[in-house]
């Protein structure tokens, strides 16, 4: 029997990521394990286990030792420690989940989340960077820096909202436009960026901005939904926010961030031959485009989104606090 896909799961019909969680509305009764079994495993991930089509291949130029391989690889690197944390931190959603709609949709996260580790982790054997004896010794070694200065602050911060104050609420909030809000705008570049240098990697990052749909709609229709029924817990929403924003303040991702977009534009610019005329997004050639322009791009549309769903979740006043925080395209 066919399985009735919706289009927010379709892999080909689903909108790209910065459209998709800015507009849908989908909620935590919608997406409950059903929903998850029949529109992600037979709907996303029908022929595509591992992240990826199997007629779908890595090129021989990816496999390159030089600065284009560096480059996705130290991606690659940075969201799989990205991928374990969300993965970590979501087992306190889980065990804090007020109710069975709430502790099976985040079930569904964590299990996503575990499963965009795996994948990404997986391609850096694909590039053949690294054996697979040493890849996550190696993935801590480069990104240790990483983990210890953005990371850990981040996931320190979750899991005190959650696990330590016991804050459900505050922990969505948190996770959804906190966390994972402004993740979207590096998702987003990661597809554009990579789909033709690197189908695979562009494939890998296609089916994660599709599950990333799901979660910031659901996760922003969480928020919504409470502060409807609880117009008094406005304030504290915005003192979450505020605190989340206070962290982005401290930490310093740019170093990371510039470092990989440099490699990646001198990488660019030795295979230049293959995107003569691709448009990273309409009327903008990647060409023309340099690691600053798209740290721009980056924060515009993290600004965008944020926008977007603080509109849907009922706290527009909360959209000038959050643009206040440093840009991200990690």
């Amino acid at each position: 029997m066919a399985v009735d896909i919706p289009i927010e799961a379709d892999w080909e019909n689903a909108p790209g990521l910065l459209d998709g969680a800015g507009s849908l509305s989908l909620t935590v009764d919608q997406c409950d394990l059903a929903y998850w079994f029949s529109a992600v495993a037979q709907g996303t991930l029908r022929g595509r286990p591992l992240g990826y089509a199997p007629e779908v291949t890595t090129p021989a130029h990816m496999r390159e030792p030089g600065p284009l391989r560096e480059a996705l690889s130290l991606e690659l690197a940075y969201r799989a420690l990205d991928e374990e944390a969300a993965t970590r931190v979501l087992a306190d959603y889980v065990a804090t989940a007020p109710g069975i709609p709430e502790l099976e949709f985040f079930s569904t996260q964590l299990l996503d989340e575990a499963r965009h580790h795996m994948i990404f982790r997986n391609h850096i054997l694909d590039l053949e960077v690294v054996s697979a004896d040493r890849l996550m010794p190696w993935v801590r070694e480069v990104g240790g820096e990483y983990e210890k200065t953005v990371l850990t602050p981040i996931k320190e911060f979750a899991q005190t909202v959650t696990r330590e104050e016991g804050d459900f609420i505050g922990g969505v909030v948190a996770f959804a436009v906190i966390i994972e809000g402004v993740l979207a705008a590096s998702t987003e570049l990661s597809e554009r960026k990579w789909g033709v240098l690197d189908p695979v990697a562009g494939e890998i990052a296609r089916g994660a901005a599709i599950d990333e749909i799901r979660h910031l709609a659901v996760g922003s229709s969480i928020v919504r939904e409470h502060l409807i029924s609880h117009p008094e817990d406005r304030a504290h929403v915005l003192h979450i926010l505020g605190r989340g924003r206070e962290l982005w303040g401290e930490i310093n991702d740019r170093e990371f961030v510039m470092h990989r977009e440099e490699l990646f534009q001198e990488g660019m610019l030795q295979h230049r031959d293959l995107l003569t005329d691709f448009e990273l997004f309409p009327g903008c050639r990647m060409l023309d485009t340099t690691p600053q322009s798209r740290w721009d791009l980056a924060a515009r549309w993290n600004d965008e989104l944020a926008e977007s769903r603080l509109r849907y979740m009922g706290i527009p006043e909360a959209i000038d606090l959050l643009r206040a925080r440093a840009p991200r395209i990690l």
